[in-house]
């Protein structure tokens, strides 16, 4: 088997399996606390439509990069029940397909040999890279929060998981006193200059919620990668060994 074609079927099997994984962990997570949420946010709707402006957070994998920015925006949007959760869950495996590949070929790049144990260490740093340091600046939003502009938000979203993996490359595996400074500054910097931020601060949702909401967002963001490096790894072996 080609190096190609097995980078394909491993992205595409470890994908499957921890989306899936993910997708039923969410669904007892934060799926339910999205839907009260919600539920809030329609409340609020016919009182006061202004502060029904809402971003679903960069850690929940759920919403993982987009915005919910209020009902006249939002487009189409499954019905909820079955039809929401197969939405999801096909979503969420299609990003774990996504996750795989990517992490794949960073070991690949590194020159890493890829078992269970590398897999989840390079896992860990991803997790750090893209849901971590992106929630220092935008923490989990549930619906109904107040948000900033919408593509400043990712564009700093992207800029920080980009500086954040290259400040993490530098540190840990060039180990050399100019990297590591580099790779300081590189994590660093994002911060420095600072996420995207409402005017003010408002949410339908109540302030229990909202940080029930960003707690359990990133550690069911921390085990998808988990999952992703598990199963990346695990998988790897199997089809190197067929």
């Amino acid at each position: 088997m080609t190096m190609l074609r097995t980078v394909l079927l491993v992205g595409l099997l470890a994908g499957l399996a921890a989306g899936l994984a993910t997708a039923v962990l969410q669904h007892f997570t934060t799926v339910p606390l999205i839907i009260a949420a919600e539920a809030y946010e329609a409340s609020a709707l016919p009182l006061d439509p202004s502060t029904a402006v809402a971003a679903h957070g960069h850690g929940s994998v759920e919403a993982d990069g987009h915005a919910h920015d209020g009902a006249a925006d939002a487009g189409w949007a499954p019905a909820d029940g079955l039809e929401r959760t197969l939405s999801t869950t096909v979503a969420t495996m299609v990003s774990g397909i996504g996750f795989a590949l990517v992490l794949i070929a960073v070991m690949i790049v590194a020159d890493e040999r890829i078992t269970p144990t590398r897999a989840l260490a390079y896992a860990a740093a991803a997790f750090a890279a893209t849901g971590l340091a992106p929630a220092l600046g935008l923490a989990p939003e549930l619906p109904g929060s107040a948000a900033g502009d919408l593509v400043a938000r990712q564009v700093w979203w992207f800029a920080t998981a980009v500086a954040t993996a290259a400040g993490l490359y530098a540190l840990l595996k060039l180990r050399t006193l100019p990297a590591s400074a580099i790779g300081v500054a590189l994590i660093v910097a994002p911060h420095i200059v600072g996420a995207p931020q409402p005017d003010g601060y408002a949410s339908t949702a109540p302030a229990e919620l909202a940080a029930h909401f960003a707690s359990t967002s990133l550690v069911v963001h921390a085990t998808f990668w988990a999952f992703v490096g598990a199963a990346v790894g695990t998988v790897w072996q199997r089809v190197a060994r067929a």
